[in-house]
């Protein structure tokens, strides 16, 4: 405004006449204000408008007129519009004259505009141009000489003793909630904002508060204050109040054997709890299925809802047992009619043991396959060497015992087993060719046929030899040459031979090796009452302690090692006992001193220590 005009008026309602003063008075200008969106708008009231237009250029006028009826109807109408009595902290109507993206301008009816804020009207306001609303007026004029208005002191104010009621009487409301804020929830009230904490969402804990956004939920207020305009509501409140009213009912009608819906609200290791509708009640993991059930999480999920048949109920202490099996049939009722013995079946491998494997053969009907009855020729040492947990197998019903729940199954059983054929296969006397599986210390096991293996005996595998090791003879994973010397069907066991393989030699020898035979001989062991000696055509023969040629020798090694060279005579041949005796004093009898004087110096005694002979101990003879 460039200039600011005052206007006196008089006026003498007794007296009929009007008498009136103008005074207009220059004021210096005013530097206009920079414009603001957020900034309100002055406008000049009627009387102001229709003052300035009868004002005269003079700077004061001073005139008396009579006043006619009209002029006076028309000055006090002027009079009552312009000033309207208008007090601060009431709530007025306005009319919206524009919606801009931050503000809306409101005309009051005063000499300015107010302006709003758009977020008083909320996240999605619906207001628009040409609307009549309640607005408080907090203050007439402001530093600017602005109108201050406010929108949501005014919802506050309008709906604050319906609010105040509902919290004396406990009456629930319905609010929407708007967003979600730090530690809750903001939720519209009749137009007002309210604050609903996340421990009062629900009875249980709320871990998505954003689900609740655009929900409009039925509430309790449970904290006001009217001074910091703050409200508190609740959820969990009228959750818990009707909870108690369905518990009260629940109680009233619940009886073992009955089936009901239930929400599941807990799940354990051992179970799940189910919300019945003011009553949790436990349902066991071995109530769940007739089946295998490792945890409860494969059968259920938190918020599910389920039928359950409530199986026992103490009223004492208010403890639901609940069953979810028990509702379908019992699946063992006449199992031995569904799996008669040796009848093929096929299940799924649910459990492995260190004695067997479980086969689930139907829901809740589970078989035994023991480790014995899992292969016809190999020595299992566990299950799981076989089969694994999922495989589907294929096995032989061998009993049922419905009562106790028990099946046992063979999966060796679906094959024919092969110890009853091998001796048609394999009979006795007859020769194979078979990879060496395994050394012991007391033979090697040859392979048969696949699943099927034979002992050699140490005793059988050489003719002229005896034998310490069977590694001396074979080497594990070598193809060897045998002969079947016998089968035990009962006990499942293959004599095999390596010798027997090949030609006895001891009917030629018994000419080689005739008594008085000379010879020579390497010393290969060594014992206390004597040492073992290899021949020519790799047989073995024995020397005793006394036929060494050395008198007063207690024991070999005092003047003997292995590998030595001895001249010898055969003393004695036993081609049934297959042994050979020789000697080294009947070698010497009858040839010149001279040679034995060499042996013996070739062979002096030594004098062996105490802690030598711990250590090295003599070896027995066998």
């Amino acid at each position: 405004m460039e200039k600011k005009e005052e206007e006196k008026k008089e006026v003498n309602l007794k007296g009929g006449e009007k008498k009136v003063k103008v005074e207009k008075k220059a004021q210096p200008a005013k530097k206009a204000a920079p414009k603001r969106e957020a900034k309100t708008t002055s406008k000049p009231k009627p009387a102001e408008a229709k003052a300035k237009k009868e004002a005269k250029p003079t700077p004061e006028v001073e005139e008396k007129v009579e006043p006619s009826s009209q002029d006076f109807e028309e000055l006090l109408k002027l009079y009552e519009n312009s000033l309207a009595e208008i007090k601060e902290g009431e709530i007025i109507k306005g009319k919206v004259l524009k919606v801009g993206k931050e503000d809306v301008i409101v005309d009051v009816s005063f000499k300015s505009e107010g302006i709003i804020p758009l977020s008083e009207f909320g996240n999605h306001p619906e207001v628009k141009v040409g609307d009549e609303i309640d607005i408080f007026l907090e203050s007439i004029e402001d530093q600017d000489g602005q109108v201050v208005l406010s929108k949501s002191r005014a919802d506050f104010l309008l709906v604050w003793d319906r609010i105040r009621k509902a919290y004396e009487t406990g009456e629930p409301m319905e609010g929407k909630v708007r967003k979600r804020v730090k530690g809750g929830m903001i939720v519209n009230l009749f137009g007002v904002e309210a604050f609903l904490p996340g421990s009062q969402i629900d009875t249980k804990q709320v871990r998505d508060f954003d689900q609740y956004v655009g929900q409009t939920l039925p509430l309790k207020v449970i904290k006001l204050n009217k001074l910091r305009r703050n409200i508190v509501v609740s959820r969990r409140t009228i959750l818990e109040e009707e909870r108690v009213k369905l518990r009260e009912k629940l109680l009233s009608e619940i009886e073992e054997g009955q089936v009901r819906k239930g929400e599941v609200k807990n799940i354990t290791d051992f179970g799940a709890f189910v919300d019945l509708g003011g009553l949790d009640g436990l349902l066991h993991i071995t109530d769940m299925s007739w089946g295998r059930v490792s945890h409860p999480s494969e059968l259920l999920a938190l918020g599910d809802e389920i039928e359950v048949k409530v199986l026992t109920y103490d009223r004492q202490k208010d403890r639901v047992s609940l069953g979810l099996k028990q509702l379908t049939p019992y699946p063992w009722e006449n199992v031995e009619e569904k799996y008669p013995v040796d009848k093929k079946v096929r299940g799924r491998v649910v459990s492995i043991a260190d004695y067997g494997a479980f086969v689930e053969l139907e829901k809740g009907v589970e078989g035994l396959i023991h480790v014995s009855d899992m292969s016809w020729t190999e020595h299992i040492r566990h299950p799981s060497k076989v089969v694994a947990i999922g495989d589907i197998v294929e096995a032989v019903v061998l009993s049922v015992d419905g009562k106790n729940e028990k099946i046992a199954l063979g999966l060796k059983q679906v094959e024919p087993d092969p110890w009853l054929t091998l001796p048609q296969r394999h009979p006795v006397g007859s020769k194979l060719v078979g990879r060496v599986r395994n050394l012991t210390s007391f033979g090697a096991f040859v392979e048969v046929e696949e699943g099927i293996d034979g002992l050699v005996h140490i005793s059988d595998m050489s003719w002229t030899k005896r034998v310490q090791h069977p590694s001396e003879v074979m080497k594990k994973g070598e193809k060897v040459e045998v002969v079947v010397l016998d089968i035990d069907q009962e006990n499942r066991r293959v004599s095999l031979g390596y010798k027997q393989a090949q030609n006895n030699p001891w009917p030629e020898l018994a000419g080689k090796y005739a008594k008085n035979v000379e010879t020579k001989g390497v010393i290969t062991r060594l014992y206390d009452k004597g040492v073992v000696v290899n021949l020519p055509g790799d047989v073995e023969g024995f020397v005793p302690l006394a036929h060494l040629g050395k008198p007063g020798l207690k024991k070999p090694s005092e003047a003997f090692k292995l590998k030595d060279e001895l001249p010898l005579r055969v003393v004695e041949f036993d081609a049934k006992e297959r042994k050979i005796i020789l000697s080294v004093r009947e070698y010497f009898e009858g040839k010149e001193k001279e040679l034995l004087d060499n042996y013996l110096a070739q062979h002096p005694s030594k004098t062996v220590k105490m802690k030598d002979m711990v250590k090295n101990p003599p070896e027995k003879e066998e």
